[in-house]
């Protein structure tokens, strides 16, 4: 029974940092509801464009409208963050928000909504998540120590999949019974909620002070970047994996033409991934025990492509559907240990810039996956779209294995004090 008791302990997420660290437990609490805002926004948004235009594309430019400010903002914000307060940062990041939302509540209750505000506050909005994901990312090391970091990238995960998974279902449902207005009066709120639960976060600058903002201080970064095949190695298992293994633009057509499927199996899909990564996160009791991080993200990346090749293959939904969770729970996987390695191999003074450079990697791969599974669909077909993309996913990570021993063979030391050197196993 001692024994069942035990595996039942490393099945559940680990709480130890929400329960050990007073100031991580408020900066969980602003994440979730600061994510649980944006995920209203990421339904509500496309709606009211749909609404106003009936055109799809104008709904796809807004991919665009984000993505624009995310990259210009990105490497100002890394710098940003090396060089301030980080919870500072977190905060006025936060204010930024409220604006936004207060002005797509606005627009909503005008009489006539007008378009053009939609592209602009959520392109304002994409810009400061450029400054507040290196802040939130630099943050973490620092208040919960090294020893709790992997726990803390689980719980992480958890209520950002738990948001992404629950809040637009129920975002769904808000603005069909209760209005737009509503749901960007809730976004609101969280915001500022938000905001006032990172007012209770210690202040945290960068060890020793932090440096200048300034253009040869972005260059530093990648100057360090260019130094370090472990962590290139790091970003590379992402971009790869981003690139070739997630479909998403394609479910569409798979869910109707190849499933034979509606709209509702097109949700499904979707879905599914999310779904996954959810029970991922929740079950992620295990993680701090695993040492060997590298071989950890190099077997889910692996996995992850496999299951999408699968997909690709499948002829029934419910293979189908478990194959995407699969993936989605291979993704939660690889994204910790991945996060890990990243934050730990690099000096507390530089954290944020290197963040923002993987945050340039994360904003660009999904756009250039969606671009790459189209034009190979249009080239075949979908389903070798699909399939050749899980394949190369797993193959790329194969290939970066090889490239780096270093990064295959990295071993996370909880008790070592040195940042950016690693322990490695022959």
């Amino acid at each position: 029974m001692s024994r069942l008791r035990r595996l039942g302990r490393l099945a559940v997420v680990d709480v130890s940092p929400l329960q050990q660290v007073r100031g991580y437990r408020w900066l969980f609490a602003g994440m979730l509801l600061a994510q649980s805002g944006r995920q209203l926004t990421v339904v509500a948004v496309p709606i009211q464009i749909f609404l106003i235009t009936d055109s799809t594309f104008a709904v796809g430019l807004l991919g665009l409208a984000q993505l624009v400010p995310l990259l210009l903002v990105s490497l100002a914000g890394g710098a940003l963050a090396d060089a301030f307060d980080r919870r500072s940062l977190l905060i006025m990041s936060e204010v930024v928000h409220i604006f936004t939302g207060v002005g797509l509540l606005w627009n909503s209750l005008v009489d006539d909504p007008l378009l053009w505000p939609l592209y602009v506050f959520s392109g304002i909005s994409a810009g400061t998540m450029a400054i507040h994901n290196p802040a939130k990312q630099a943050i973490v090391p620092g208040l919960v120590g090294r020893a709790l970091f992997p726990a803390a990238l689980a719980l992480n995960q958890t209520q950002t999949n738990l948001a992404k998974t629950a809040v637009p279902a129920v975002g769904g449902l808000l603005i069909a019974f209760a209005g737009l207005s509503t749901a960007y009066s809730i976004q609101t709120i969280s915001y500022l909620l938000s905001a006032l639960c990172f007012m209770r976060i210690p202040r945290l600058k960068a060890k020793g002070g932090g440096r200048t903002f300034s253009m040869s201080s972005i260059r530093e970064g990648f100057a360090f970047l260019k130094s370090r095949r472990l962590i290139q190695a790091a970003m590379l298992m992402d971009l790869g994996a981003m690139v070739f293994g997630m479909p998403s633009a394609l479910f569409p057509a798979f869910g109707t033409d190849v499933l034979g499927g509606d709209e509702f199996t097109v949700g499904l899909l979707f879905a599914a991934p999310g779904a996954g990564a959810m029970l991922a996160a929740f079950t992620s009791g295990w993680v701090p025990k695993v040492r060997r991080q590298g071989r950890a993200v190099a077997v889910a990346v692996t996995c992850w492509g496999l299951g999408i090749a699968v997909f690709g293959l499948s002829r029934s939904l419910p293979l189908a559907l478990a194959m995407l969770a699969f993936a989605g729970a291979a993704d939660v996987v690889s994204a910790i240990f991945r996060q890990s390695i990243i934050q730990l191999s690099v000096p507390d003074a530089l954290r944020g810039r290197l963040a923002s450079i993987h945050t340039i990697a994360s904003g660009g791969g999904p756009r250039l996956g969606d671009l790459e599974a189209g034009v190979v669909a249009e080239v075949t077909s979908v389903r070798f779209s699909v399939v050749s993309g899980g394949v190369a996913c797993a193959a790329a990570a194969l290939a970066i294995s090889r490239w780096s021993p270093r990064f295959y063979n990295y071993v996370y030391s909880p008790d070592s004090d040195v940042d950016d050197e690693v322990e490695v196993i022959a």
